[in-house]
């Protein structure tokens, strides 16, 4: 038998803090033989980054290796010094890190840096080389319009293009070892699906083996052969990734496969709507649980508020919105092209489609963070385009954003208490005795303990960052609430319970959500309404149920095949 590329063995991660040391991973062991592929799956705060931070030796922080062995072609990395370690960083093992605002620098243009890599690991020399290898490595990444995208800097990018790009510069030295950490979570599905079927053909034509960290089981069970089910720092399940999926034996697995909208947002949608709940009543009347009648109770309900929105005016109206971008050296850019529609008061409308379709941006002119070209918004009544900056401010405090990068949206300086009371002091809401006990509020309501409250963000995972970033949007009792990618960067079970907060504050305080997402799986949980758009339009715009069984549009008929996992029979 040949030896295993990797070999982790009993490993442990220690972290020093005031109170002593904190073990984050506790003895590990999985082996990886050449050109196949792994999945560490696991809920937020589980061990699996800090796992694949410590193969690469780049721990953050306090963090170090504690104990254990980690063999990479027989080397033992765990003794390897820092020289050795810069030698294997990139040509022997590539990393595609988790966020990539903090990973790219935002005053350096994205040629330069992709370059920089390229020189760094001795891809190619003379400028014109490097060049050449900067924009295929791009294409290969899937940023088709490369060459002209060269000389934008970060903040011109979606988040997804971010990503590609340091997906681009992990596989940059073709490396024996890809390790990715939530290689795919800014990605909407058809381009997450163009970066994994590259991935895969690496793997088949250079050997590349392939460490996945993700919390989506769907892509887990479709893209690795194998699957590692981490929990408070330990291996708790491990074995072929399709067996795992459909017949979990640990609690928590079993836990996260039921909680994966990916994998079970089809069973809950079909027993969830009223039609199918009637029919199976009237199918066998004798065998109806009272399940069945919770959900058609549910489903009655929820058409009782679709219909009394319906009588009210909207929350919000966009019509005819455009965004023209100046780009310098490349002409105009229209980012969002003729889009209308309408959020009815109490209701959820997702506007979903491929990282660049214009989602975001169309947010941002709706937060008034940008001034649209041409066309309407008119938000409770409110034209955007004529009120004061008065009546802005005082409109703000009934329409908070949740953003999509946990770690860009909130300041490193600000401990998370004064951060989920920040609107609260801008808005002179309360005393400081009554914002600290709403604090506490809100941190219950995000499943989060109060003892966060004197933490800082680099003290906590990208999930619990992104529940914070909610917290704070919910601090005024906002009427409309604009969530940009809010789910993306959570684990399943923590997404699943957001979610379920998301529905149960919608129900309690008549909440107006705008849905942007890539994951048309979270969609059909959250959305009465669904806008797809595509190159700066809407093309298609109905019912959820509507979309989802019945797609008119070749291209949304494309998002929804491309669902990972959306194909894999589940046990039951």
């Amino acid at each position: 038998m040949s030896t295993p590329l990797l070999e982790v063995k009993d490993l442990e991660v220690a972290f020093r803090t005031q109170t002593g040391l904190v073990q984050a991973v506790r003895g590990v062991s999985f082996s990886l033989e050449r050109g196949s592929s792994l999945a560490i799956v696991g809920e937020s705060g589980s061990g699996k980054s800090t796992t694949a931070h410590a193969i690469i030796n780049l721990l953050p922080g306090t963090g170090f290796i504690s104990g254990g062995q980690i063999l990479l072609d027989g080397q033992d990395l765990t003794k390897a010094n820092e020289h050795e370690m810069e030698s294997i960083r990139g040509r022997k093992i590539g990393f595609v890190p988790q966020d990539p605002m903090s990973n790219l620098n935002p005053v350096w243009s994205i040629g330069f840096q992709v370059e920089e890599a390229i020189r760094a690991n001795g891809i190619a020399s003379g400028r014109k080389a490097v060049k050449k290898r900067a924009i295929e490595v791009l294409k290969e990444a899937g940023l088709h319009d490369a060459d002209r995208r060269l000389k934008q800097f970060p903040h011109q990018f979606s988040g997804g293009m971010r990503q590609r790009v340091l997906i681009g510069m992990g596989l940059a030295a073709n490396p024996q070892l890809l390790i990715a950490d939530e290689p795919t979570s800014a990605l909407d599905v058809t381009v997450q699906r163009v970066i994994l079927d590259h991935l895969e053909s690496l793997t088949r034509e250079l050997g590349t083996t392939l460490l996945f960290i993700t919390h989506d089981l769907g892509l887990a069970a479709e893209r690795a052969e194998q699957l590692l089910v981490m929990y408070k720092g330990q291996v708790v399940e491990a074995g072929p990734s399709v067996e795992i999926l459909q017949n979990p034996q640990h609690p928590y697995t079993q836990r996260l496969v039921a909680a994966a909208p990916s994998l079970a947002s089809r069973r809950i949608q079909a027993s969830g709507s009223l039609a199918a709940a009637e029919t199976a009543m009237a199918a066998d009347a004798a065998t109806a649980a009272g399940d069945t009648i919770d959900l058609i109770a549910t489903a009655e309900h929820r058409a009782e508020v679709l219909e009394a929105a319906a009588a009210q005016p909207p929350a919000i109206v966009v019509e005819n919105l455009t965004k023209v971008y100046k780009i310098r050296g490349a002409g105009e850019f229209t980012a969002v092209d003729d889009v209308s529609f309408q959020i009815a008061k109490g209701t959820t409308t997702a506007l979903v489609g491929e990282s660049g379709s214009g989602k975001s941006t169309v947010a941002k002119m709706l937060l008034k963070l940008e001034d649209a070209t041409s066309g309407k918004i008119v938000v409770g009544g409110n034209d955007l385009a004529t009120v004061s900056s008065k009546e802005m401010f005082a409109l703000r405090g009934r329409m908070q954003p949740v953003f999509q990068d946990p770690y860009g949206s909130l300041n490193p300086l600000r401990n998370i208490g004064n951060t989920i009371s920040e609107p609260l002091s801008t808005h002179k809401v309360g005393t400081k005795a009554s914002r600290r006990e709403r604090v506490f509020e809100l941190l219950d309501q995000v499943s989060l303990p109060r003892t966060l409250v004197s933490r800082y963000p680099n003290e906590l995972s990208g999930g619990q960052r992104q529940r914070i970033a909610i917290a704070r949007a919910l601090a005024l009792k906002p009427e409309i609430v604009i969530l940009d990618e809010a789910v993306s960067a959570l684990d399943v079970l923590v997404q699943a319970q957001i979610l379920r907060l998301l529905a149960d504050l919608q129900a309690e305080l008549n909440l107006t959500y705008l849905f942007i997402t890539h994951d048309l799986a979270v969609v059909r949980v959250i959305a009465d309404n669904v806008c797809v758009m595509q190159r700066g339009r809407v093309v298609e715009a109905a019912t959820t149920d509507e979309v989802f069984d019945n797609p008119k549009e070749q291209y949304t008929r494309d998002l929804l095949a491309a669902i990972p996992g959306a194909n894999i029979p589940l046990g039951a």
